[in-house]
């Protein structure tokens, strides 16, 4: 007989490791929101630094443990924890964290926070998955993910990489949604329109749309879905930003087909940050003088969305107006523009005289120096929309982030503490974005150290990875000149 696999998240991650032992009658798939293309690269740990997602997921899921289930002190244990209270107190002790109720799950957690080259742990099948793309089962697949998902970088990765080798057709949806949510026109507090559902414009609902993928491949039936373009995906973007009933900015979009991604219609174009706070198409000058901040691990940049799931009300996804306030951990009155801190660096383009759209991988490429043997660096790509009657301040909207942790700046494998005062070259990969920028809008993109508590702080000491118990204050400084031209890669879509 024919089998064919389907499943959200955790059941995207299975199907992949099933289809990595290449196992006989898997006939298709239908991959949404996982199937890690490599864990320690993004989804675990990202850049170095570790996703703490990963840890509320380990304390939800505990509640729910054989252990907890069969034992009602365990499970009282657990609900007695202050899940808040306990990210003022990392990193985390083994035997002492809220998770110690459960050994399987703290252990769990500690393997993966500890653990911060990619060695053999890390390169395991069913977490690695693109080191056995050859082994792969070549079968149709569909991948599917959104721009606000933890997992965008697996989707396009598997899509790419399997792709690459495999005959049989590998197909690839991307909306505006947080993990899962296909039915839901917000991701935050920005809506998209009734169009960036999958109910009634991709498909008749979700079910339907899965279906289709099963009758052609399973049943054989000539439904069309073969005929598809290999890519749609939607490019955020064109609304008029007006608020909506449900107190949301309305920045619209449009679905588009595409034969391959990136988009063979997009070109390779650099923005330049220079030492004014501008960010041009032209290079920075020769003796332009670099910008600084101090980096206090004490006092971390507070996460306002971004690619985030199972993170209940601690780390919220989607997005935002980048803007500190009561819902967003680590945030203080008088909740001021992120924009507003003295540990933010902010390199923006004037206001757009015709609407440029992104659709791709964007990648910032950083000249860097710490006073620290090891620090990180942060970059954050926003959409900033102008005043207007609904939003008199504006709207300064994440797209995309993204990190790189000083000590992995060469390699994922091995450490390499940095000299201070020295000058070195990161490169930063955010993660992939569709957003239509309009006429009047900017293009901005944030620089800093911290983005907690979606991502563990750098202690900026040296010490052993999730285990530090010191912290100190860094002098990080960005160079934007001639020898050392910062700047960001984005992939322009032509007119």
């Amino acid at each position: 007989g024919k089998v064919g696999t389907f499943g959200i998240s955790y059941g995207a991650h299975t199907q992949a490791a099933l289809a990595a032992l290449n196992p006989p009658n898997l006939a298709c798939m239908f991959m949404d929101s996982g199937g890690f293309t490599n864990a320690h690269h993004n989804s675990a740990r990202n850049g170095g630094a570790f996703e703490l997602r990963q840890v509320v997921w380990a304390y939800t899921n505990a509640k729910t443990s054989p252990e907890a289930t069969a034992n009602p002190e365990i499970l009282a244990a657990l609900e007695a924890e202050d899940l808040r209270g306990w990210f003022q107190r990392m990193p985390w002790k083994p035997g002492h964290s809220p998770l110690r109720w459960v050994p399987e799950y703290e252990d769990y957690i500690f393997e993966m926070w500890t653990q911060g080259d990619f060695n053999e742990y890390w390169q395991q099948l069913g977490i690695c998955n693109e080191l056995y793309f050859d082994q792969y089962s070549d079968v149709p697949q569909m991948h599917m993910g959104s721009w606000y998902d933890p997992y965008t970088k697996t989707t396009t990765r598997n899509f790419t990489g399997l792709g690459a080798i495999k005959k049989s057709p590998i197909h690839m949806i991307l909306g505006p949604w947080t993990h899962g949510a296909h039915d839901v026109s917000f991701a935050g507090d920005v809506d998209f329109g009734p169009q960036s559902v999958v109910s009634g414009d991709l498909a008749d609902d979700y079910n339907d749309l899965r279906l289709r993928w099963f009758d052609r491949w399973l049943k054989g039936l000539e439904n069309g879905a073969d005929d598809d373009a290999p890519v749609k995906i939607f490019v955020m973007g064109g609304g008029d930003g007006h608020r909506t009933e449900d107190d949301r900015l309305y920045h619209g979009g449009e679905w588009r087909s595409m034969e391959a991604w990136p988009p063979a219609g997009a070109r390779t174009s650099k923005l330049y940050l220079h030492d004014d706070g501008s960010l041009k198409v032209s290079k920075p000058y020769a003796d332009a003088a670099p910008s600084g901040y101090q980096f206090d691990p004490q006092n971390p940049v507070p996460t306002v969305g971004g690619n985030i799931s199972s993170g209940a009300d601690i780390i919220i996804g989607g997005a935002f107006d980048q803007r500190e306030g009561e819902r967003f951990y680590g945030s203080e009155a008088p909740y001021m523009p992120l924009s507003s801190r003295h540990d933010v660096l902010v390199f923006q383009t004037p206001p757009l005289e015709q609407e440029v759209t992104v659709v791709g991988p964007v990648t910032v490429k950083l000249w860097a120096s710490s006073s620290a043997v090891d620090t990180d660096f942060t970059a954050k790509l926003v959409d900033v929309h102008p005043p207007s009657q609904d939003f008199p301040h504006g709207f300064d909207m994440n797209l995309c982030d993204g990190i790189i942790r000083a000590r992995y700046r060469d390699s994922t494998e091995r450490q390499e503490f940095m000299t201070p005062g020295q000058v070195y070259e990161f490169t930063i990969e955010l993660y992939p974005t569709a957003n239509r920028f309009t006429k009047g809008h900017r293009i901005r993109v944030d620089i800093s150290s911290s983005n907690f508590p979606r991502l563990d702080v750098n202690p900026n000491t040296g010490e052993l990875l999730g285990r530090s118990r010191r912290t100190v204050i860094a002098d990080n400084t960005v160079y934007h000149d001639t020898a050392h031209p910062s700047h960001v890669e984005l992939y322009v879509m032509e007119s």
